[in-house]
């Protein structure tokens, strides 16, 4: 606003009032912008000595500059990121407009190098959307190569469709786009500021120079109507002081401000600009040939609110793969498609959300193997009137204001898995496992060898991550030699984190028992009954052997052969065989069969099945012989009542026979002998 001992330029039209107390309704036929506002008395505030707009903390400088002058919460151009766009450079490179393009032209010409060089050569422009409170101001800067002639001409263009024209250049034109005129006649040093929307249907009317549609629509005077200031810099501007663009000479810079809740109020409840163009004519006749200007810049420029989505996942994702869908219900301006993804980190901003609205945003079902684990939208301001709904993976809001916004991040856990193996160090087997927290509660696991390569497995996978269990019901004849997991877990209580894969293996050994060999002898000389017989070798084959085991008796005429797998697991049974000693018979039959149950390995607790019994008796060898004094003086006959035995008749003619009997066992053995003169 003017300060009130401000004096108005000459250059102000006559109908610019000076600024008093009121209310501006504007509102007409199509074409006609409808601005809505109170115009307050006075300076614009306490801190802005300049013209500035009541309301705005941006400094719109008398002498316009770039540098905050005065106390916070003053802003200017050097103290924010506006949307900044530099001019190709001066010169035959320098792009520009001709063939004699005018506002009106749907799809103006762009060529090279025809800036007449009396005319403004621009070389930057900016914008900056300020918000107070609920209202929003728009702020732009041009600043040109020299002072020209005669007026000054700056019109801005803001475009709300992405999609660019036929020249490659410029955005198509879309009904409600706002051209923005900076008006300055010869020697003055504030702007009329003066706003046309463009229009596509309707009468030729309500067009600001052309008799058909589509058309600018005829200009509303924001200056006089209070929602509009700009100034012009009537001395240098040194580099230092020009926010990174140079010396500027004297009248090569301008600014204004515009109430931009209010200018936008006729479009409608909501309107969002995507971007913005600065571009100069060649005289104040609206009519006239457009000549340089600067090539579209992206804006966020809007009155609307806005929703903002953010992703996380927990832990994150790294690389970032999996894709999470959205669907929003909600109007935008311009509208947006309803449905969107996100990985991991990804951001959703959704501009030109209307307000008064009751909208949503759901998660689609989470891809298999994650979960929704929050949706936190404390960053989101209290006018949003944000309400969550985890149950139903979504959010709802109804903006109060286009000052507030929803922001929310949907914070996503990908479920954990358990491996559960079966590994056999011997032999191979089926084992059923039960749980009480994984489904399905039982199951059975079958090894087809001993080792990795005849393990068995099966997975759970889509755990929430918490606590589980499992536990195997050890089959008879089996040991559990161990159950492990790799991250250290108990089988009984497997922690499972988001996203982590538990492998617990548990390896079983088959039972195993001994044979216990006991082995006895007589000897005389010790006395009568049997005793301990050591030295002696025994072979085990059979079960489930596959090479014999061969063991000698201790001392004590017992041997213990232990690490035997239980006969339970073989059709043919353990044969243990003797190897007789010499000079011994085996008393009983030899190939004795025995069962292995579960046993130590010291033969302790071996039952009778798996014990068996050698008994040896040594042998004894017999001679009968007949030794006459006189050689050849009488014939013998000897036989012994021993089967098999061999025996001298008296007809043989022997006169000195001798019988010999081997391997006898203990008996009595009669011999007849008939000696025969």
């Amino acid at each position: 606003m003017f300060r009130r001992d401000h004096t108005l330029p000459s250059s102000i039209p006559p109908d610019h009032p000076v600024r008093k107390p009121m209310r501006v309704v504007a509102a007409s036929a199509a074409g006609a912008l409808v601005l809505t506002g109170v115009i307050a008395a006075g300076p614009a505030q306490a801190s802005h000595p300049e013209v500035s707009l009541t309301g705005s903390n941006f400094e719109i400088d008398t002498n316009a500059n770039l540098v905050v002058d005065d106390p916070a919460p003053s802003i200017d151009w050097a103290g924010v990121t506006e949307n900044r766009k530099a001019d190709l450079a001066t010169g035959s490179g320098d792009d520009s407009f001709g063939q004699g393009s005018k506002e009106d032209t749907p799809v103006p010409s762009v060529v090279d190098g025809s800036i007449p060089p009396n005319k403004s050569d621009l070389k930057n422009f900016g914008t900056y959307l300020e918000t107070v409170g609920s209202t929003k101001y728009l702020h732009m800067f041009w600043h040109r190569v020299q002072d020209p002639s005669g007026t000054t001409n700056m019109d801005f263009e803001f475009n709300q469709s992405p999609t660019i024209s036929g020249n490659n250049v410029t955005p198509v034109r879309t009904a409600g786009d706002l051209l923005i005129q900076y008006d300055l006649s010869q020697g003055g040093t504030n702007p009329v500021l003066f706003v046309s929307r463009w229009v596509t249907a309707g009468a030729g009317s309500q067009c600001a120079a052309s008799n058909a549609v589509p058309c600018w629509s005829t200009r509303t005077n924001l200056t006089s109507a209070g929602f509009a200031t700009g100034s012009i810099n009537t001395t240098p501007i040194a580099a230092g002081a020009a926010d990174g663009l140079g010396s500027i000479s004297a009248r090569t810079f301008g600014e204004a401000s515009v109430n931009f809740t209010a200018l936008t109020g006729g479009l409608g409840s909501c309107v969002s600009f995507g971007s913005a163009y600065l571009k100069s004519r060649s005289s104040d006749s609206f009519s006239a040939a457009m000549k340089d200007f600067i090539a579209p810049a992206p804006t966020n420029i809007s009155n609307c609110g806005s929703v903002t989505i953010r992703k996380q996942t927990l832990p994150d994702e790294d690389p970032n793969v999996t894709s999470f869908g959205f669907t929003k219900s909600f109007t935008t301006s311009p509208v947006v498609p309803n449905t969107f993804n996100l990985t991991d980190d990804g951001v959703k901003v959704i501009p030109g959300v209307l307000t008064g609205q009751v909208g949503t945003v759901s998660e689609d079902q989470p891809p298999t193997g994650w979960d929704l684990l929050s949706i936190d939208c404390s960053a989101s301001s209290a006018g949003a009137n944000v309400t969550t709904d985890l149950a139903n993976s979504s959010l709802s809001f109804n903006l109060a204001s286009a000052a507030d916004t929803v922001d929310c991040t949907f914070t996503n856990r990908p479920r954990g898995t358990i491996i559960i193996e079966k590994v056999t160090a011997d032999g191979a087997g089926a084992f059923d496992f039960t749980s009480e927290t994984l489904t399905p509660a039982a199951f059975t696991l079958t090894t087809t060898e001993p080792g990795e390569d005849g393990k068995d497995s099966t997975t759970f996978g889509d755990l929430t991550p918490g606590s589980y269990d499992v536990a195997e019901t050890v089959p008879d004849n089996w040991n559990l030699q161990s159950a492990t997991c790799d991250d250290g877990s108990d089988v009984g209580a497997i922690g499972v984190s988001a996203g982590e894969t538990v492998t617990c293996t548990f390896i079983n050994t088959r039972e195993v028992g001994a044979i216990k060999i006991v082995k006895t002898r007589k000897h005389a000389e010790l006395g009568s009954g049997d005793y301990a017989h050591p030295g002696v070798t025994f072979t085990v084959t059979g079960g489930g052997l596959a090479e014999a085991r061969t063991v000698q008796t201790d001392e004590n005429g017992i041997a213990c052969v232990s690490g035997l797998v239980v006969s339970a697991f073989f059709d043919d049974p353990y044969i243990v065989t003797e190897t007789v000693p010499e000079g011994y018979v085996l008393v009983g039959d030899n190939d004795q069969e025995a069962t292995v149950v579960e046993s130590d390995g010291d033969c302790d607790t071996v039952t009778s099945d798996a014990t068996v019994s050698f008994k040896n008796m040594p042998l004894t060898d017999l001679t009968v012989s007949v030794d006459s004094q006189v050689d050849g003086g009488t014939f013998s006959s000897i036989s012994c009542d021993v089967d098999g035995s061999d025996e001298v008749l008296l007809t043989d003619g022997v006169t000195d026979p001798s019988v010999t009997i081997t391997d006898l066992q203990p008996r009595t053995v009669v011999c007849t002998i008939v000696i025969d003169p």
